[in-house]
């Protein structure tokens, strides 16, 4: 029987609709990177179909979005020195691909979303300075002599061109040192700051501020210290607790508050061992009106540990500030589950809004670092070699995570699975981002449900997916 095309054209428009429709309302995308480096990643080519549940034996992830905690800022790295140094020296061209990749929000770019800057050096640059160095014996009380210096051949520079390809981009910034001449052994490491020089060091933050403003960079946050317990860096301050508490209550909120500079006051800014820290802090109310909330790092302590913080303080967020992330050269195995498990997931589930990494970009000696401290094991998410640049493991973690949560996001409520450890999030045009890890050494089956529908899918061993509906 010979049918119409009068018939047939409406059926297939019919049909199309039909699949069309049911696709966007039940199907997910997902992207996978497997430890064996055959998806790095990687989109995958077949939907998932969200159906009627039926019983199985397979573990379930269950997703609830009317549970909500957070609203995610963003994911991202710290742009040091060094970072910025490398990436000014690329040719044009491949430079605007570089950061395209990292920052572009379109097409398969990553879109980095939050970046961190060291206020003057960091120990990843290739020598130490302050914006504010003088001969011995002298001082500048009234910032007089202040000025950006190093920072406007590559981190300025650099910044702006992230910045016309993502305006969106929010930046920390956080000191390493202040001045030598502030600090009591007049040394770039160690010491700690002179009290009589508070007032002084007050106003260095906000002649920072007011100076990067006036560059066209928007400072959103700063962190009083970089690791305030850790003073053997280069450079680095020896900050106890309640230094900074004394800082902030009546030098630093005082001199914002007298310019009105909007920019977040951020405390501690170190491991996750030390939650008494910012508690300490925070218990003080004269300092605590001026502090939007408390900055963590992993090299010590458990995630777990920044729990408390927001129990003894819910109306004070909570940052994800400093990770190191190194895989080896040339490995056949990329492993970051570990970084997965415990800043994307373990930090996310224990209300941190941002997630960084450090840091951005070396070059293949992981150059340049401080002489007396400066971290020589320091791996960038990208490695920059002359025009060309590779990726390592900070940038797979990071993308999995940056490309769909976007600013704005709120973590919704999720399921705790001992070999799938995950987080979920809603975005701000509705759309259910779920990151898992298969934290076992076998595959994993399972089942992701929401709304009453369920998905079976299943992970290789140590691979990380991102799931989007």
């Amino acid at each position: 029987m010979r049918i119409s095309k009068k018939i047939v054209l409406p059926l297939l428009w019919f049909a199309s609709n039909i699949v069309t429709a049911q696709t966007s309302r039940t199907a997910i995308n997902s992207w996978v990177t497997t430890s064996n480096r055959d998806s790095l990643f990687k989109q995958q080519k077949q939907f998932l179909i969200f159906g009627k549940a039926t019983a199985n034996k397979k573990p379930t992830i269950e997703i609830n979005e009317k549970q909500t905690y957070q609203t995610m800022d963003g994911f991202g790295f710290a742009l040091t020195g060094g970072s910025a140094m490398h990436i000014i020296k690329i040719a044009p061209a491949s430079r605007t691909n570089l950061l395209k990749d990292l920052f572009a929000t379109d097409g398969n770019s990553i879109g980095i979303s939050y970046l961190r800057v060291s206020i003057g050096a960091s120990d990843l640059n290739d020598k130490v300075f302050s914006y504010d160095d003088l001969p011995a014996g002298e001082t500048d009380k009234g910032m007089q002599k202040f000025s950006l210096g190093p920072d406007t051949a590559d981190v300025i520079p650099v910044l702006k061109e992230i910045l016309a390809i993502n305006p969106g981009i929010q930046i920390l910034g956080s000191p390493w040192s202040p001045p030598t001449w502030m600090k009591t052994n007049n040394d770039t490491r160690g010491g700690r700051l002179k009290p009589e020089f508070y007032t002084a060091y007050a106003n260095y933050f906000v002649k920072y501020i007011q100076s990067m403003k006036a560059a066209g960079i928007a400072i959103d946050a700063i962190t009083i210290q970089n690791e305030p317990l850790h003073p053997g860096n280069n450079p680095s301050l020896l900050l106890p607790a309640p230094d900074e508490a004394e800082f902030i209550k009546n030098h630093l909120g005082p001199a914002f508050k007298a310019v009105n500079i909007k920019t977040k006051i951020i405390i501690y800014d170190h491991n996750a061992d030390r939650s008494d820290y910012p508690i300490t802090i925070l218990n003080d109310t004269a300092a605590a009106k001026y502090i939007d909330g408390s900055a963590f790092h992993l090299y010590g302590g458990d995630i777990e540990n920044l729990a408390p913080v927001h129990e003894a303080y819910p109306n004070k967020n909570l940052y994800f500030t400093e990770q190191m992330v190194v895989e080896k050269p040339g490995s056949k195995q990329i492993d970051i589950s570990w970084p997965v498990k415990h800043l994307l997931i373990g930090a996310t589930r224990n209300w941190c809004r941002i997630v960084l990494l450090w840091n951005l970009a070396a070059d293949p000696q992981n150059k340049p670092f401080t002489d007396r401290g400066g971290c020589d094991a320091c791996q960038g998410a990208v490695t920059i070699d002359s025009n060309k640049f590779t990726r390592n493991a900070a940038y797979y973690v990071i993308a999995h995570a940056a490309k769909f949560i976007r600013p704005g996001s709120v973590r919704i409520a999720s399921n705790e699975l001992d070999a799938l450890p995950n987080v979920a999030f809603k975005t701000p045009q509705g759309k259910k981002v779920l990151i898992v890890l298969n934290n076992s050494n076998t595959s994993q089956a399972f089942n992701i449900s929401y709304n009453g529908l369920i998905v079976n899918t299943a992970l290789s061993a140590g691979a990380i997916s991102t799931y989007e509906w």
